[in-house]
């Protein structure tokens, strides 16, 4: 679907969509000796579980889920985690980089007027921790953590939610995201969306697809500003 109008309001998906995810290869390799390779199966595992956890009316901090998974995914290749072990792994989420357009893209967004907001599973101290190490503060409005509202994205009521807290209706809205998922339950919900081709990552085909996809932030950028 094309639309000629601006969206009025920008909200940003955290990792892997504006954070590079690929450094923390190197610390979960380490934790699973040497097992690199396990990195998005660790990812998917931990968004499976956060799904879980919302379908069963729960709600546990992220990074537990993130724990749980990894000593699952230990667990399957006879590695034998620590609770510690994979508390220390995980502290580097704190420290990852942007990926290499992030910045720039985001500079001329903020420029051309649009109000951006980061929409993430992430804790909200994990998340403010992200943003200050990463440089990305200043270029936010707002860091909304679905912590606050105790249910994960791709949950429809999450999408609601964050609509509400920018006064806005869910069609003057649009996701930016670099998973399929996301895109798809923003879309459901009644966003727009943007999706970020990156490598590994790929739209559910029985979604509605989004009126943008492009390989990186920069080239979604020009295309917004061009609205």
């Amino acid at each position: 679907m094309q639309h000629s109008q601006r969206p009025k309001v920008l909200f940003f998906d955290v990792n892997e969509s504006l954070l590079d995810l690929s450094s923390m290869k190197k610390h979960v390799g380490k934790a699973l000796n040497g097992r690199e390779d396990l990195l998005p199966l660790w990812f998917s595992t931990m968004l499976h579980y956060s799904l879980v956890t919302t379908a069963s009316k729960q709600f546990t901090d992220f990074s537990n889920i993130g724990a749980a998974a990894l000593q699952m995914v230990a667990k399957n290749h006879n590695i034998n985690l620590s609770t510690e072990e994979t508390r220390e792994v995980l502290k580097n989420f704190s420290n990852l980089l942007p990926h290499p357009e992030a910045i720039e893209a985001l500079r001329l967004l903020k420029k051309a007027g649009y109000i951006m907001i980061a929409l993430s599973n992430s804790s909200i101290k994990g998340m403010r921790s992200q943003f200050k190490n990463a440089g990305l503060t200043h270029l936010f409005e707002q860091q909304l953590s679905v912590e606050e509202f105790g249910k994960y994205k791709p949950e429809t009521e999450v999408y609601y939610w964050a609509a509400k807290k920018l006064k806005a209706e869910p069609k003057d809205c649009m996701l930016i995201a670099a998973h399929g998922w996301d895109v798809a339950g923003a879309m459901w919900a009644g966003f727009r969306a943007a999706f970020i081709n990156r490598p590994g990552q790929q739209l559910y085909p029985l979604a509605p697809m989004p009126e943008i996809s492009e390989t990186d932030l920069l080239k979604i950028a020009k295309k917004l500003i061009a609205l």
